[in-house]
């Protein structure tokens, strides 16, 4: 599989309840690299890149959030990866 790009955007319960620490767990296991950040209205961005077969399973843990959160939507799209990111950060 090629590399990809996964930009998302996560509605719901997700600020607050340790969601992007979660995420970035998720994202160091599956070898990603991107970054999630907290928006002003409650959802949570989220960019990575790596795998594409890792991003499908990524989304998957968008999708389920952690045993804090209440994820109501996930908005996302792939794309070709740009290649600017080494780790992934939390914002």
């Amino acid at each position: 599989m090629s590399p990809k790009r996964l930009e998302a955007r996560v509605s719901g319960f997700v600020q607050g309840v340790g969601f992007r620490y979660f995420i970035k767990r998720n994202a160091n296991m599956l070898n990603l690299v991107g970054y999630a950040e907290n928006l002003h209205d409650g959802s949570v961005q989220v960019v990575a890149e790596g795998e594409e077969n890792n991003l499908v399973k990524f989304l998957d843990v968008l999708r389920k959030g952690n045993s804090f959160s209440l994820v109501k939507n996930v908005d996302y799209n792939f794309s070709e990866p740009l290649g600017e990111f080494s780790v992934f950060e939390i914002y």
